[in-house]
């Protein structure tokens, strides 16, 4: 029996980067000796067990080969005669197929260290195709490791695997996994690019493809987007809606009797069942965005609509994160000929400290004793908020 430090744990090291969780393997063993020396057998599908002490996963070395088309199956072989090697080729790329053990000598059969230090993603055998979720591997790799290139040949492995139709199989869960991972790295366009360069986004995104076909500024513009909102370390919500913006948000005149169709943005984030804090952000952003450009310049009354319009009141927490997709996106996009000033966050959000500061029980209070009723209150609280901000606004500079 042997112990392995496997995968980005090794990589990492080697890079001189933190590491942070670490998967081991162990070789020459089995299930009986496992569980014999106190190990907590946890695995489902193949043998992993919680180490006694640190509480750990440790995995028996194994082989496995694909059963189904896409992500739907796969068949695992373990036991003592499998060894390291045979257990590293089935892993996605050279630079994770690494290992090191107890004495920290680094074991590299298929050349992750020299793929390292040439900064390139190169999968490890044609084991690879059986699984389309490396694609959004590799991509999100790119994403991590921003100057790091996909080599030729994995390049034009990942196109066959779409042209098969690889990637039509794969479940919503993973795909947005992995799209969720990749957007959290420090270059999330990194991530679009080499999807669309292997045919794998037209299939995934295509309402997000539509811009890489575009190319030149509407491409760079929203590459500028997406990775200033990752360098300013902004949460997920965040770049979802920076990387949707460009999409239609809900149609504003839906009514009762004639409700809105699914837009873009609201088929992709049913399709891949995307978390309702994203879509709530991105879709008040595609819905508001301009509005919000135009605020540097709008009257109290029109802030306070917005406010309205952005449920402000209740969802603070939402519209603070609205305002932060949309100062990414109006930044990555302004250019020396455009006169019109970049949107104040500051000025929306005092703003809204103002008009939410107004007592809308005292409010109600007199507009009931006025005999009001209904509409003519939330008019009054409503003229109650826009003097708050006006009374502000009449103290701002003119410039």
């Amino acid at each position: 029996m042997k112990v392995w430090k496997v995968g980005g744990a090794v990589r990492d090291a080697v890079l001189g980067r933190p590491v942070s969780d670490i998967d081991w393997v162990v070789t020459g063993s089995t299930p009986e000796e496992m569980i014999s020396a106190g190990y907590t057998p946890v695995g489902r599908d193949f043998p992993v067990f919680l180490h006694p002490t640190t509480k750990q996963e440790y995995a028996l070395a194994r082989t496995e080969r694909s059963t189904a088309p896409g992500y739907h199956g796969f068949v695992f072989h373990t036991d003592a005669s499998v060894t390291l090697e045979e257990d590293l080729q089935r892993r996605d790329l050279t630079i994770n197929a690494m290992a090191q053990d107890e004495a920290g000598v680094i074991t590299d059969p298929y050349g992750g260290q020299c793929d390292l230090k040439a900064k390139v993603l190169r999968h490890v055998s044609p084991a690879f195709a059986e699984d389309p979720v490396r694609i959004l591997r590799v991509a999100r790799f790119a994403a991590r490791f921003g100057d790091f290139e996909v080599a030729a040949e994995t390049q034009a492995l990942m196109r066959e695997m779409v042209r098969a139709g690889e990637v039509d199989a794969l479940i919503a869960e993973r795909v947005w996994q992995e799209l969720s991972r990749g957007l959290m790295e420090a270059h999330p366009s990194r991530m679009f690019d080499v999807l669309h360069e292997c045919g794998a986004l037209s299939r995934l995104l295509p309402e997000i493809d539509a811009d890489w076909q575009q190319g030149g500024r509407v491409a760079d513009r929203l590459r500028r987007a997406i990775d200033l909102s990752a360098r300013r370390a902004t949460p997920l919500a965040v770049r979802f809606a920076v990387l949707t913006h460009q999409l239609s948000g809900l149609d504003r005149t839906a009514s009762a009797t004639h409700p809105a169709s699914p837009t873009a943005l609201r088929a992709l984030c049913e399709r891949w069942r995307v978390p309702s804090d994203c879509r709530e952000v991105a879709e008040g952003v595609a819905r508001e965005r301009d509005a919000v450009r135009r605020s540097s310049i709008m009257d109290a009354e029109e802030l306070v609509h917005l406010l309205d319009r952005l449920d402000a009141w209740r969802r603070r927490e939402r519209f603070k994160l609205m305002l932060l997709s949309c100062d990414c996106i109006e930044r990555a996009a302004k250019t020396a000929e455009d006169s019109m000033p970049l949107p104040s966050p500051a000025r929306l959000h005092r703003a809204l400290e103002l008009a939410a500061a107004v007592d809308v029980g005292a409010v109600a209070m007199r507009a009931t004793a006025q005999g009001q009723r209904g509409p003519a209150i939330a008019a009054a609280v409503h003229a109650a908020r826009v003097r708050a901000v006006n009374a502000y606004l009449s103290d701002e500079p003119n410039d």
